[in-house]
């Protein structure tokens, strides 16, 4: 079965009614929690952003909180998760400043934590592509924005 396109799929869910639009949106929602979460985020949240990000910092403490560190590989895997989880957040919104404050916000959790990213490599790796993906979204906002996010990056390094 061939896949339509994005241009195809738009054609055609404009000429359905709304009943078969709501059935087709609920039939979608029903099977995959990334698609629940996403028309969650679309319907509730996406108007107050701040609000948004508060809570999913909170869900991100909740994380570190239950972070294994009894060994570094452990570790490294409540990271990935963590990293993981705060990505799918960031694409939910697909606002670059809310990129830049949740990627802070995991990258000074990281570093307040005490772990011991220079003692593993793929730690410090993690945590370099994260400081990475911070400047490459820092250079995309506005300059006023630019200055601020840049003290806070400073305080990372």
């Amino acid at each position: 079965m061939k896949t339509a396109t994005l241009k195809e799929l738009k054609a055609e869910l404009s000429t359905l009614p709304s009943a078969q639009l709501l059935d087709l949106c609920m039939h979608l929602v029903k099977y995959k929690k990334e698609n629940k979460e996403l028309l969650t985020y679309l319907l509730f949240e996406a108007n107050d952003e701040a609000s948004y990000i508060n809570k999913v910092e909170q869900q991100i403490d909740e994380l570190f909180e239950a972070m294994n560190r009894s060994t570094v590989y452990l570790t490294k895997k409540s990271i990935r998760k963590i990293i993981k989880t705060t990505n799918k957040f960031i694409k939910y919104s697909g606002s670059k400043q809310t990129e830049v404050e949740l990627r802070i916000f995991v990258c000074d959790r990281i570093k307040s934590s005490g772990i011991p990213l220079y003692t593993s490599t793929a730690l410090d790796n993690m945590y370099q592509r994260q400081i990475l993906s911070i400047k490459k979204a820092i250079a995309t906002l506005h300059e006023d924005l630019q200055y601020d996010y840049s003290k806070e990056l400073e305080h990372l390094l």
